[in-house]
């Protein structure tokens, strides 16, 4: 089943269960879904983004929700904080489970050792290593810390 479908049918459960923050989280899925579709549109492609794309959307959505959860923090908002949590949770579960920090930590050093980087100046080489094979399970803000760390 395609992501697109899978969340359509969370949302007509979410309906059927009365969830607001669910309904409210999904329906913003499904529209910067077709909002990425119609920018994508042209005479070749009438059939909207892949699955590859929609993962990136939900990717992006769930990094704007924790830029918003520290703000939220800063300024001790935690009405607004518990909604934005509740909405990472939702968007989250259509994603593959992402790396804990340890995990990032070793596939980081394992990607720089089968790479042979030494400075700063391969930090480009070992993200694009990453990317190839690690690209939907892995943040890599938090791996981009890690390779600096462990470059310096």
């Amino acid at each position: 089943m395609s992501l697109r479908i899978e969340i359509e049918t969370k949302l007509q459960e979410a309906l059927k269960r009365r969830n607001k923050l669910e309904i409210s989280t999904l329906r913003l899925i499904l529209a910067a879904i077709k909002d990425r579709d119609i920018a994508s549109r042209t005479s070749d492609n009438r059939t909207g983004i892949k699955d590859k794309d929609i993962k990136q959307l939900l990717k992006k959505m769930i990094k704007q929700r924790n830029e918003s959860i520290e703000i939220y923090k800063k300024n001790n908002r935690i009405d607004l904080l518990e909604i934005e949590k509740g909405e990472v949770g939702i968007i989250s579960t259509f994603l593959p489970k992402q790396l804990n920090e340890t995990e990032t930590t070793k596939v980081c050093k394992e990607t720089i050792q089968s790479i042979k980087a030494q400075g700063s100046k391969d930090i480009g080489k070992v993200m694009g290593a990453l990317k190839e094979k690690y690209s939907d399970i892995l943040d890599f803000a938090k791996a981009g810390e890690q390779i600096k760390k462990i470059l310096k």
